[in-house]
């Protein structure tokens, strides 16, 4: 027996509603969108899962923001950072063995071992690299732009870090030698 297909309209509201679902259940970092069901609390664009440090937290995001800028220039969206205390937060947002994860310019995740300035840098670097480029161009940008960007200059006093990191650092800096650093983010788009 022939059965009609499914309709355009009915196979939309299908796709609408099961992609998100199966989404936020398989695709944790995804979770940054709605924080709270995490057991953290939000002020402004900082989220944290102990208020009792807060206020390193801020700390932490205050100098971050303040060196990215000098580094790159202004943010065009204002990052949202969570730093997670405990390991059962950053499980919650997918972070697995990452220290951190920036989920393009939506959100960062800062886990209970990166509450340290170069790990803050490095995950707003990440976010200021989506921000200008976009989160599409950036998937196709050699590592050693996304990576040895992030590691160059959030000013990682870890030396030499693992490899590959550190050679995509160096490669980076070699490269960022050479260039007007005022023109950074049209010579970024180019490579």
């Amino acid at each position: 027996m022939w059965r009609k297909p499914p309709s355009f309209k009915r196979l939309a509201v299908l796709l609408c509603l099961v992609v998100p679902a199966l989404a936020w259940a398989f695709v944790k970092p995804v979770r940054v969108v709605m924080p709270g069901w995490a057991d953290v609390t939000c002020a402004g664009a900082l989220c944290t899962d102990d208020m009792r440090r807060a206020s390193e937290a801020e700390q932490l995001l205050a100098e971050a923001q303040a060196h990215v800028e000098r580094q790159v220039g202004a943010f065009g969206r204002r990052p949202r950072v969570i730093f997670c205390a405990r390991q059962a937060c950053a499980d919650y947002f997918g972070l697995g063995a990452r220290s951190a994860v920036t989920l393009a310019s939506v959100a960062t995740v800062i886990g209970p071992n990166a509450w340290k300035p170069h790990y803050v840098r490095h995950e707003l670097l990440h976010h200021a690299q989506s921000d200008r480029l976009g989160p599409i161009t950036l998937l196709f940008k050699p590592a050693w732009v996304v990576e040895g960007m992030a590691y160059g200059l959030s000013e990682d006093p870890r030396s030499p870090l693992a490899e590959p990191f550190e050679s995509q650092r160096k490669a980076f800096l070699d490269w960022y030698g050479g260039i007007d650093h005022t023109q950074l983010w049209p010579e970024l788009r180019k490579l």
